[in-house]
């Protein structure tokens, strides 16, 4: 039977990563090692100078065995297969994240970073995104076969299976891009606003990108704008 590891970035009681360990059960024996707490933006980092804690966690998902991890999506996949699972994984799950990886956001994603260490690791490597409102008409009705449809993809090292689930209505879905690029654009342009003065001529900033949906034909950010599934392989370095 197929072994699957599943991980995300918005840690182990985000509903994403429940309902993609729910629809994982039909392609073989599920496994989930995922942050206990919301780890989005950790790219692909890892744990080096402070012991990763695990520990079994009730999961709503009957049949599944889950644990959660005081590290990184990386470590999630690092321990869980190399210490949690009794043998490897054939496959690494990675979502579903609260939030498109798509664009450039994806050097930043925790959910694409996990997935490159899963590919690093030699297991095949598919992150998964939805919109971050509470749409996922598309995702609950393709879901599974998007799944079927990445488990056949032919990778080499380093590469990933990205995908991403438009938040339109089912009734204004248009469809699947495959074999999409990667945007050089971005959902937000940089930006930070200023919230405080200190004392000795410090800031304290937060981050306050302005939305944009301008992008380029073919690419995955314009898949979403679009309202289609965006479906993909991603290089990593290496």
């Amino acid at each position: 039977m197929r072994r699957i590891l599943i991980t995300n970035d918005d840690g182990i009681d985000a509903g994403g990563i429940h309902r993609l360990a729910e629809a994982a059960k039909e392609f073989g024996e599920v496994w989930v090692v995922a942050p206990a707490h919301q780890r989005s933006a950790a790219s692909h980092s890892i744990t080096l100078r402070d012991p990763i804690d695990v520990f079994p966690h009730d999961f709503p998902v009957e049949g599944v065995h889950a644990f959660s991890c005081s590290g990184t999506p990386g470590d999630c996949v690092r321990v869980g297969s190399l210490n949690i699972m009794p043998k490897k994984p054939h496959v690494v799950l990675s979502g579903i994240n609260f939030g498109y990886n798509a664009a450039t956001d994806i050097q930043y994603s925790a959910t694409a970073g996990a997935a490159f260490e899963a590919a690093f690791q030699g297991y095949h490597a598919v992150a998964l995104s939805e919109n971050i409102d509470d749409d996922h008409e598309v995702t609950n009705a393709y879901l599974k076969d998007m799944l079927k449809e990445a488990l056949k993809v032919k990778l080499d090292y380093g590469q990933i299976v990205n995908i991403n689930f438009p938040g339109c209505p089912l009734s204004e879905f248009k469809g699947i891009r495959r074999d999409v690029t990667v945007s050089r654009s971005s959902f937000y342009k940089d930006r930070y606003k200023v919230v405080e003065h200190f004392e000795g001529g410090g800031l304290r900033l937060m981050v306050n990108g302005i939305y944009n949906e301008k992008c380029e034909e073919g690419t995955d950010f314009k898949a979403i704008v679009d309202n289609y599934i965006s479906f993909g392989i991603v290089n990593n370095i290496g």
